[in-house]
């Protein structure tokens, strides 16, 4: 990965993805090349970090919703598939030692019913880098763990792919019309969420304390 990005580098082809325009156009004018780099450049960045949302989103943008629908499902299997065979036969101790508790839990239900629960987490929690990497430590088969993605994975990338152009519009439209005074509400607003969660927990973790105590 680190060569590929070094020689795109060098080559200059960073140059061409500076403006959202710009790589609309690049990707349309490569035709089936620009289907690969799609592909390629989702599965090697999203089991590191890069949410799966953002290409997909992309790809509803730039290509017809069909052809967004078709990528979008190819680069996230890809994507999962590289993030479980990273966890499972690469780096297992490193990967295992790295899961929370709140992706342990299912270690049961994933040994009983691997399957339907693989489609249950996909289609609810879609793609991140952590639930790949629970799967790779897990007792899933492999095969299970595609095909009970790709179940999971239909229904939730149809959808961003059909409506995401849609809502794009939508959201520019609302962003433009709220202006200043608005965005000073807004930012008000989710200050005082935040501080109001965080004196709710810190009073929580007082009373728990005292609880204890006594």
């Amino acid at each position: 990965m680190l060569l590929v990005l070094l020689t795109s580098w060098r080559l200059g082809f960073f140059e061409q993805f500076r403006d959202p325009a710009a790589v609309k156009q690049t990707l349309v004018q490569l035709g089936p090349w620009g289907y690969l780099v799609f592909i390629a450049v989702f599965a090697a960045f999203q089991p590191f970090g890069i949410p799966g949302t953002a290409f997909v989103l992309s790809a509803a943008l730039i290509w017809p919703w069909p052809v967004a629908f078709l990528l979008s499902m190819a680069g996230t299997m890809a994507a999962s598939v590289v993030g479980f065979s990273f966890a499972r036969f690469v780096a297992r101790d490193w990967v295992s030692a790295k899961i929370p508790d709140r992706f342990r839990k299912y270690d049961d239900a994933l040994a009983e019913r691997a399957l339907s629960t693989v489609f249950l987490l996909r289609l609810i929690f879609w793609m991140p880098p952590l639930l790949h990497a629970s799967f790779g430590v897990s007792k899933v088969r492999f095969g299970t763990h595609f095909w009970g993605s790709f179940a999971g994975y239909l229904l939730p990338i149809f959808l961003m792919c059909f409506f995401g152009q849609r809502l794009f519009d939508k959201a520019s439209e609302v962003l433009n019309s709220v202006g200043t005074p608005g965005w000073c509400g807004i930012g008000f607003a989710l200050a005082a969420v935040v501080v109001v969660g965080w004196a709710i927990r810190q009073w929580r973790t007082r009373h728990v304390q005292s609880t204890g105590q006594k």
